[in-house]
């Protein structure tokens, strides 16, 4: 997360790249963790490259099945070693049922 010296108004937020590094750590130890994971990345400000101070995360996880309805999901997914602010979003054998253009 953003860091706050002393008492001071300025935050250092953390780079594209250590964002990008973190993300793909963080990928790494969920796919050990979760056997109904196919898929994980990113979307979004970061994704595009355009990201800056305040901008947050987009991940999507393309997962082969849940017993975890769908609105309590993200809840299960620990986000915080993340170094920004992070929303993780769920698709359900989308890369077998949609049509890619």
């Amino acid at each position: 997360m953003p860091v706050r010296y002393s008492s001071s108004q300025v935050l250092k937020w953390p780079s594209r790249l250590a964002v990008e590094e973190s993300v793909r750590r963080w990928a790494l130890a969920e796919r050990g963790r979760r056997p109904e994971l196919l898929r994980l990345g990113y979307f979004g400000s970061y994704a595009r490259g355009d990201a800056g101070v305040g901008s947050d995360l987009d991940i999507v996880a393309v997962i082969r099945e849940s017993e975890t309805p769908f609105e309590r999901r993200a809840i299960a997914w620990d986000l915080n070693p993340l170094p920004v602010p992070a929303e993780i979003l769920f698709a359900r054998m989308l890369e077998q049922e949609a049509v890619w253009l």
